[in-house]
């Protein structure tokens, strides 16, 4: 609830939100609203805390899992109900270190399990960079209206903010508006935005720490990226794990393969499940036609038993 209230304090534009720490009250709010409508744990929750509830009776359900069955423990403590936006929603990042703000590439991330954005949500089951509707002059409105003020808000607080600002956005017909923040590169965003840079990520770690970030020179490719989690059967529910993976070696030598729910095996060279998201398989191309084509022409050759992963990560509809 920190990040709401810094934001209406500043006039950063974000959703109406009302934060509740006792479930009856909160309860008799939510019989007072119209549907759709959010509902959040206040606290991390491996990114399936968020809710957009198309009625009231579900909204209702996920509160009561949240505060009183303790599906995210502690961090369902306290909950936030707010407003549910539309428009196309991407995620937006900085550099900072606490008075220069440098963005990243802008990334379009899919929570849903399910093609379409069908299913319960997950951690993230693709995402690709750049957003095929951003343009220059919404990053720069992005950046000049919520990152920047933002950073420095928080720094008026006396709370400077040094390193990744990550900004979940929704553009709304009157601007973009920020959904959540969260203080770290995002995952599986990270996949996909940091091969596009092109400046050493060393030398932009040691200017945040020194406060010099001024004097680097952050540059990005004009590449497109696009990457797809392969996932257990079963996730985001129960799942096995210990099952082989095969195929890794089989990829084409530009493709990216990033571990998450591995470990290696008892034989040479195994690799063996060990997570609900297991891989993402990361390609770049000049365009996000190009990268998407190369992600999903190679990700056949791998197998693990159960395996599932979206195939409309970054099929780009034309309205």
């Amino acid at each position: 609830m920190f990040a709401k209230e810094l934001l209406q304090k500043y006039g950063i534009p974000c959703a109406r939100s009302v934060s509740f720490a006792e479930y009856s009250r909160a309860k008799e709010y939510l019989g007072q609203q119209t549907s759709p409508i959010v509902v959040k744990a206040d606290g991390l929750a491996a990114g399936k805390g968020v809710t957009v509830a198309n009625s009231i009776p579900q909204a209702l359900d996920t509160l009561y899992n949240i505060m009183e069955a303790k599906a995210f423990g502690a961090s369902g403590d306290r909950v936030i109900i707010e407003e549910c936006l539309s428009g196309k929603e991407m995620s937006s990042f900085v550099f900072t270190d606490g008075k220069t703000v440098i963005p990243m590439v802008s990334a379009c991330d899919y929570k849903s399990v399910f093609d379409e954005d069908q299913g319960p949500n997950t951690g993230g089951m693709g995402s690709y960079s750049p957003p095929h509707f951003t343009s220059p002059a919404l990053s720069q409105e992005v950046t000049e209206t919520i990152l920047k003020p933002t950073v420095k808000a928080m720094a008026k607080e006396d709370r400077p903010y040094k390193g990744v600002l990550y900004g979940g956005l929704m553009v709304t017909r009157d601007g973009p508006k920020v959904l959540e923040f969260n203080a770290r590169f995002g995952d599986p965003e990270s996949q996909v935005t940091l091969p596009l840079l092109e400046t050493d990520l060393v030398d932009i770690f040691m200017a945040v720490i020194n406060g010099n970030l001024d004097q680097v020179d952050v540059k990005w490719s004009e590449n497109a990226c696009v990457g797809v989690v392969m996932a257990s059967g079963g996730y985001p529910g129960s799942y096995e794990t210990g099952l082989p993976i095969t195929g890794l070696d089989s990829l084409d030598k530009d493709i990216m393969v990033f571990h998450a729910g591995t470990k290696v095996g008892s034989e040479p060279g195994q690799v063996l499940t060990n997570g609900g998201r297991v891989l993402t398989v990361v390609a770049t191309g000049k365009t996000i036609a190009e990268a998407r084509e190369k992600v999903y022409n190679n990700i056949p050759r791998i197998h693990f038993e159960g395996c599932h992963y979206r195939k409309d990560i970054a099929l780009v509809k034309t309205e």
